[in-house]
């Protein structure tokens, strides 16, 4: 684990100048990717869904992207079954225009612009934050659909022991653990998980004419994950705070290959970082942090007899250093100005004509209201190494028609940076490529219910210069558009004993460039999706169940290639043995539902686990 020396790098100038905020008494949830501020999720100016750790485990979630399907304005694309690629379509816009964080670090591989869902681990995170819309002007490239943040978990308090075993269908078990404290001042936490699956036979493809993987292999496609987070803090004084955090991700997945590709994926991935806060006055709040993220990836091939070789080697390190400035001038008033640098770096057995890059973006945003209005404007300018300069800016306005409903109007730009592959690809990337840019506006009502709340957004995003592959000259140009226009809504609220959620999006994803696709659908993304959500708790018993049902959709640019609608059923129970002993049963795809989100990839039929967790 090559952690130990950057660790110390890090926490060393930390630990002279870190400063916490005073601890609120506000028992509301705050969300902090939105604003890159503490908010309550009613006060946000932004489209904001939360998943919490009590959400993640009553509902039973076996991974980062089952949490993620059926909240408003999300599509996920599989693969193949547990472990294989998956992809996160945030607003109907591409998988790459989504910012991913894990405790403000930015994560993702370098070459291919896109992070692997497949293998983070959902026992060690604490809550995921998706805000939807374009949030350039506060985090820089890739936040064309928005950011999704994962926070890990944190502990403080008493000394507390956790445990959970699994098993169920496809040959699947697994075990984690964790042990969190830390008193009055500090907090911390430590925990582990292993989890194994024999799969399912992720991809049913052909090799002429080549389509999916190009091979039919009836066989199962196994997966491995084993997985570590350790967190750790301290309050110095009501004006000082520091926290260190490590996720790191090991994991091995088979699939069907060629002796050019491979059948076998290693990949590790790996974050670390550290945070300091100081108050030199009371208005004002500074923070510095810093971090890295690991993405490293071996494919290798083995058939029968023929010994095990290495076919493809990727390797991505992604340095940030950030300094953010908070000034309070009154409680409704509030202005943030800070910098932020982050450095691209790559290592593959191919010879790219580029193996760096850095990106330094300055920032400025201010929050502000009076009587029934809010409102927010934020501006933000990257210089890259690569492109030069870029500019984006957002603002957002909020009027309460009554005590429980408010108005809100935005706009934003945002902008997407060209990946290595793209830019330096041998034989193939195009080092002259602009990024890809976006225009949004956008109309919201949002109100709230008994137990619960409400939210109607609607909104239209404007993409140009996106990268494509240009028949001309058998390279990468910013030759194609989009413009996707969507209505996302949803609610949660407790009749009685019930509590029920949902969530609709309706979505207009149009291919506007130039050619015989214009004014077709984009690939992957359904049209209409709804998610129902329904549990009651009785006594020592937990019951629940989830339909989500998503429409056609197409596979290919040319839309000739169709992804048939389907419905999934999801149900579960628990039992509390004890206060700190809990059974747990889902059945997932309990119609069995036969259907493919990516054509070719197979997806898990009707699949039973139970998991017994211990949390005194």
């Amino acid at each position: 684990m090559r952690i130990s020396s950057l660790a110390a790098g890090l926490c060393l100038p930390l630990a002279l100048a870190a400063r916490a905020e005073p601890l609120s008494l506000d028992l509301q949830p705050l969300v902090v990717t939105a604003s890159r501020l503490p908010e309550t999720e009613e006060s946000t100016l932004a489209a904001v869904s939360v998943i919490e750790r009590d959400e993640i485990e009553s509902r039973q979630y076996r991974s980062v992207t089952d949490a993620l399907r059926g909240l408003p304005g999300v599509a996920v694309s599989g693969s193949g079954g547990p472990g294989q690629p998956a992809s996160v379509y945030l607003r109907g816009t591409n998988s790459g225009h989504v910012l991913v964080l894990v405790d403000g670090v930015k994560v993702g591989s370098a070459t291919l612009g896109t992070t692997p869902w497949e293998n983070l681990p959902i026992e060690q995170i604490e809550r995921i934050e998706v805000v939807r819309g374009p949030r350039s002007s506060l985090y820089g490239s890739e936040a064309i659909g928005g950011v999704i943040q994962i926070f890990t978990r944190r502990g403080g308090g008493a000394l507390r022991p956790r445990l959970s075993l699994g098993a169920g269908s496809f040959g699947t078990a697994s075990i984690a653990g964790g042990l969190s404290g830390g008193g009055e001042r500090g907090w911390f936490d430590v925990g582990a998980n292993f989890e194994q699956t024999k799969g399912i036979d992720a991809c049913a493809g052909r090799a002429f004419p080549f389509a999916g993987c190009g091979v039919d292999e009836p066989d199962r496609d196994g997966y491995r994950n084993l997985g570590l987070s350790l967190r750790a803090g301290y309050a110095f004084n009501e004006a000082a705070e520091i926290d260190v955090h490590l996720l790191q991700s090991d994991n091995r997945t088979d699939f069907d290959g060629s002796p050019f590709a491979g059948n076998q994926a290693r990949a590790e991935q790996q974050v670390l970082g550290v945070k300091g806060r100081l108050r030199p006055l009371e208005p004002w709040t500074l923070t510095l942090s810093a971090g890295r993220s690991w993405d490293q990836y071996r494919a290798f091939y083995q058939d029968g007899l023929i010994p095990e070789s290495l076919v493809g080697r990727f390797d991505t390190e992604r340095d940030s250093l950030g300094l953010q400035n908070d000034l309070t001038f009154s409680p409704g008033q509030r202005l943030i100005l800070g910098v932020d640098h982050l450095i691209d770096r790559i290592d593959t057995a191919l010879d790219y004509v580029e193996d760096s890059r850095a990106n330094t973006g300055l920032y400025g945003q201010y929050l502000g209201g009076h009587g029934r209005h809010d409102w927010s404007a934020s501006l933000r300018h990257d210089d890259n190494e690569q492109f030069g300069g870029h500019s984006t800016g957002s603002a957002a306005w909020g009027y309460r028609l009554t005590s429980d409903t408010r108005l809100s109007l935005g706009y934003g730009t945002a902008f997407k940076a060209p990946t290595f592959n793209e830019l330096y690809y041998p034989g193939f990337g195009n080092p002259t490529l602009e990024p890809e840019q976006s225009v949004s506006l956008e109309v919201g009502l949002s109100g709230a219910l008994p137990g619960g709340d409400w939210a109607l957004n609607l909104y239209q995003t404007e993409i140009d210069d996106l990268i494509a592959f240009d028949a001309a000259t058998f390279a990468p140009a910013n030759i194609a558009s989009a413009r996707i226009r969507g209505l996302e809504g949803s609610g949660r609220f407790q009749i009685m004993d019930w509590d029920l959620a949902a969530s609709l999006t309706l979505l207009d994803p149009e291919n506007r460039s130039a050619g015989p696709n214009q004014g077709n659908q984009l690939p992957r993304r359904p049209e209409q999706m709804v998610q129902l959500d329904l549990d009651r708790r009785l006594a020592r018993w937990s019951l629940g169940a989830s339909l989500y049902v998503a429409s056609r959709g197409y596979d290919d640019l040319a839309n000739r290639v169709r992804l048939d609608a389907y419905t999934l059923v999801d149900l579960r129970a628990e039992y509390a043995l004890s206060p700190d002993l809990r059974v747990q049963a889902r059945l997932e795809n309990a119609l069995d539902e036969d259907y493919q989100t990516a054509d070719f990839y197979n997806q898990p039929g009707s699949a039973l686990y139970l998991t017994l967790r211990y949390a005194p």
